[in-house]
């Protein structure tokens, strides 16, 4: 069982679903410190309330929901941003990788091109 256990954790799934989880909990207080610290001060400043925590109607306190979707919403935002930036960093880093393919292929080609010239060259020089 202690076998199949350590396969199971070893597996790359896991290691990077780990990895996942280790810098989403760092980037959440990244996201909450902006915006607790920088977005909502600005916000409170604008309308007067510094959250929308204390707004309540009767015994409801809707404020604390509005205030957890202004959270959500800034998160995935911010998610947005960050997948939207590594994927345009992938794309380019794969063009990259094609354009230096497709440069080693023609210079192949070149490199091929002159061995057939240099043959057919000798073959000329040895029938005459």
């Amino acid at each position: 069982m202690w076998k199949e256990f350590k396969e199971f954790a070893m597996k790359g799934n896991v290691i990077d679903l780990a990895m996942g989880v280790l810098i989403g909990t760092a980037f959440n207080k990244i996201v909450t410190s902006l915006v607790n610290d920088i977005i909502m001060p600005i916000f409170g400043y604008v309308v007067g309330k510094e959250t929308f925590a204390h707004l309540a109607w009767g015994n409801i306190k809707y404020g604390a929901f509005v205030q957890t979707i202004v959270d959500f919403l800034i998160i995935g935002f911010s998610l947005f941003v960050v997948v939207k930036t590594i994927n345009k960093l992938k794309e380019i880093r794969e063009k990259e990788a094609q354009e230096e393919e497709e440069a080693t292929i023609t210079k192949e080609e070149e490199l091929l091109t002159e061995i057939r010239d240099l043959l057919k060259e000798q073959r000329s020089n040895s029938t005459n």
